[in-house]
């Protein structure tokens, strides 16, 4: 068996799981049950503030500044990858941190725009039901886009990064593999 490095704390893997399962949740329960539904989105709006503040005090691969990468190196990545040429990460790639923060952003705004529902300036409004069901259907283009990126990356460097999330751990980076 090869050597193996921890890469995903219990936190980021707890926090993944249970972000899909929430998503799944809320998306079964969006015509009913309204309690449910209203709940997983609580949920969900907790686990996404635990998140953002480990992504500052949390270890060094749940830290933003470990995956957040300006536009120039995530088109420099996919250019990359497109030609084959791509590095393999330890961590996530920029195109991943990418789509991490695509994806914190349209949950956080689901949640947001779900509990506006719930205010007296925003009850009833059928403009802040469309934006919330806009948000929630883009949570399922980025989901449905963030799993074939893991497919792709799982086979170009042949490494199951599903596993990964599951075990928290990855293969070392051998010499050729350093970005």
């Amino acid at each position: 068996m090869t050597d193996t490095v921890r890469v995903w704390d219990g936190f980021v893997r707890l926090f993944h799981w249970s972000l899909v399962a929430l998503i799944a949740g809320t998306w079964l329960t969006a015509d009913g049950p309204k309690l449910w539904h209203e709940r997983m989105g609580y949920a969900i709006a907790g686990l996404i503030a635990a998140r953002l503040v480990w992504g500052f005090v949390g270890p060094r691969h749940a830290r933003f500044g470990d995956f957040v990468r300006g536009p120039r190196a995530v088109l420099t990545y996919l250019k990359a990858l497109r030609g084959g040429q791509e590095p393999r990460y330890l961590g996530h790639n920029p195109a991943g941190g990418a789509m991490i923060v695509a994806l914190l952003l349209a949950v956080s705004g689901t949640a947001l725009t779900g509990w506006l529902q719930t205010t007296d300036a925003f009850w009833g409004s059928e403009v802040m039901e469309e934006v919330h069901e806009f948000l929630a259907t883009l949570i399922l283009i980025l989901a449905g886009l963030h799993v074939a990126g893991v497919v792709v990356e799982s086979l170009r460097h042949r490494e199951n990064l599903v596993l990964s999330m599951l075990t928290g751990t990855k293969r070392p980076l051998a010499a050729k593999d350093r970005p």
